[in-house]
């Protein structure tokens, strides 16, 4: 039976790079790890409607450098930085120490699929059909010049007794091809009925030969399909 892995964690350090920068010893790794997750949750969970896809952590002797890549960065942001700088006192608040957070805007959000599991996620809760949902999602993508997009739902779709999956799949996926730009995303939707999965892929096209996605974000250029 064949295993799946998140396209993410088999492209690591051939073309995607770690969202995480830092060096420790085995009695700091532990607790660098867990604030890391805490970090993230903070942030995700007081500014969900930013839509926020990443969140980079570096760190420095005795400094914690935090880059939130966000579609709305005004909410992040605030009125003369308002909310930026509530954002560091709490993050300063939970890791007991200083705090530098940057904030960086995602151009392109209909091709990032972790925004577009989101947003076929708060459909869902919002009680849209499910199908119209996935579908309009995938096809949106596709228009934005994806060259592939695959989006998967696992619950109890419509309320139904058993649980069961629906997926809808446009364009082409190679998933091997390590020089593929696949975004992945998950995130789940609440509904009465239970939780819902979603999982979202989306194939952006082929990377040159020896290059890294970060490299192409730098000089500007895209993936060559």
């Amino acid at each position: 039976m064949g295993q799946k892995v998140r396209p993410t964690s088999l492209r690591l350090g051939i073309t995607e790079d770690w969202s995480s920068h830092w060096f420790a010893d085995k009695k700091t790794f532990g607790q660098y790890l867990v604030e890391d997750q805490k970090i993230r949750t903070y942030t995700k969970h007081h500014y969900y409607y930013a839509g926020i896809p990443k969140i980079e952590i570096r760190r420095t002797r005795g400094q914690v450098h935090v880059t939130v890549h966000c579609a709305r960065p005004g909410l992040v942001i605030g009125r003369r930085g308002v909310e930026v700088e509530r954002l560091k006192g709490g993050l300063e608040e939970l890791t007991g120490g200083s705090v530098e957070v940057a904030v960086e805007e995602v151009t392109e959000p209909q091709l990032d699929a972790q925004l577009v599991g989101e947003e076929v996620a708060q459909q869902i809760e919002r009680r849209t059909s499910f199908r119209r949902a996935i579908r309009r999602a995938a096809e949106m993508t596709m228009s934005a010049g994806a060259v592939g997009v695959k989006i998967q739902l696992s619950g109890r779709l419509g309320g139904s007794e058993m649980a069961r999956r629906e997926k809808v799949l446009l364009g082409s996926f190679p998933l091997q091809t390590l020089r593929a730009k696949i975004s992945y995303g998950f995130t789940e939707a609440k509904t009465k009925s239970g939780n819902i999965g979603v999982k979202v892929w989306v194939n952006r096209g082929l990377l040159p030969p020896g290059t890294k996605w970060g490299d192409l974000k730098e000089d500007g250029s895209g993936p060559n399909a």
